[in-house]
């Protein structure tokens, strides 16, 4: 087997509280709000409301939240109840908005949290100020236009609809549910309408109506899956690690599952211990990441806590890292097939697995 040119240290060297992590999660609090404040220049006037679902995307929503907030986002939107509930607690004045469809026990909660509610049918709920859905092309949630046509106006306080396809090139699809839903709210006159996504507030005016709804683009991420730094957006989050274990392969040797990495020359590699079981997905292999700020690529098969790194010379406890300074959380979405929201919404910031660090500037 090939050498070992050092044991594996207790813990790498992320932590500022004097505890051993595996990696560090940091939130940038001041990127958020710049990303609100360049959101809401870019619909204005109409407002911004912050999508803080699923946790906003994996970057904690009771952190960014209230920023968000505080940088002029108008109303919240969540998915469940149960997210509107917990940010209610810190959040006793917003405006929160679930866009998801209610369950048993749902109505209560919601209107002892003071939510609004999103419906798909023409079933209104009482007490509960409402949002009417209506599908104009995504076939998911949502009445048709002419069950929403029959509403009473003065049941609602919003109209809206969601957008299939406007981060695809093709905008012919985006341009006929834009005018679907434009005709449609032209009969709701004193309901406030939303529609607009990040991509259709970055890329359609006509889109924006009342409200838009920005998600991915909040955190800094590109709606489309190119560097979010064309759109002005600056990533919030970022994600290091560090170099556990260096080894040399000799020709010949593997590394990981399968073998799916083999050396045809003496090669040496940097174990770093994150894995699927913290979110760096299994299909990763060949994807780049910094180690010592150089681009180098991961090897072999990624397991469940720990991921293999070619290296040149750099030693035990160099810093790498996965998401930042560069390494762009759509870069590892292309690899995968896949796209930025599955990326950060699938990292594991459990205090049993990483530290989770907040700046706050």
């Amino acid at each position: 087997m090939g050498e070992i040119q050092s044991q594996p240290r207790s813990g790498g060297r992320l932590s500022q509280s004097g505890g051993v992590h595996r990696s560090q999660i940091t939130v940038d609090l001041g990127a958020l709000r710049r990303n609100v404040e360049r959101l809401r220049a870019a619909v204005a006037p109409a407002e911004l409301w912050a999508v803080v679902k699923a946790d906003a995307y994996g970057h904690g929503a009771g952190d960014v939240a209230p920023v968000a907030l505080d940088a002029g986002a108008a109303a919240l939107c969540v998915s469940t109840v149960r997210e509107g509930e917990a940010l209610r607690r810190g959040l006793p004045e917003a405006r929160v908005v679930v866009m998801g469809p209610l369950g048993p026990g749902d109505h209560e909660v919601a209107r002892g949290a003071g939510l609004e509610v999103t419906v798909s049918t023409p079933d209104l709920p009482l007490g509960l100020r409402l949002h009417a859905k209506v599908d104009t092309g995504m076939g998911r949630w949502g009445m048709a236009p002419a069950e929403a046509r029959r509403l009473p106006r003065g049941r609602l306080a919003g109209l809206m609809s969601h957008l299939a396809t406007a981060d695809e090139p093709d905008e012919s699809f985006a341009r006929g549910q834009i005018e679907r839903f434009r005709a449609l709210a032209a009969e709701f006159p004193g309901v406030q309408a939303h529609l607009a996504n990040s991509a259709a507030a970055l890329r359609f005016p006509q889109a924006r109506f009342d409200a838009a709804r920005c998600g991915i683009a909040l955190y800094g991420l590109s709606p489309f899956g190119d560097d979010p730094e064309r759109h002005g957006l600056e990533p919030v989050l970022s994600w290091r690690s560090y170099v556990a274990l260096v080894k040399t392969l000799a020709p010949g040797e593997s590394a990981g599952y399968g073998r799916r990495f083999v050396a045809t020359r003496p090669t040496r590699i940097g174990i770093v211990p994150v894995g699927y079981g913290d979110g760096w997905r299994r299909g990763l292999t060949g994807t780049e990441v910094l180690v010592g700020g150089i681009r180098r690529p991961v090897l072999g098969t990624v397991s469940m806590d720990a991921f293999a790194v070619g290296l040149d010379d750099e030693p035990v406890d160099t810093p790498v890292t996965l998401i930042g300074d560069g390494v762009l959380a759509e870069e590892h979405a292309r690899r995968l097939g896949t796209i930025n929201y599955e990326i950060t919404c699938g990292i594991s910031s459990a205090a049993e697995r990483a530290e989770r660090r907040v700046l706050h500037g």
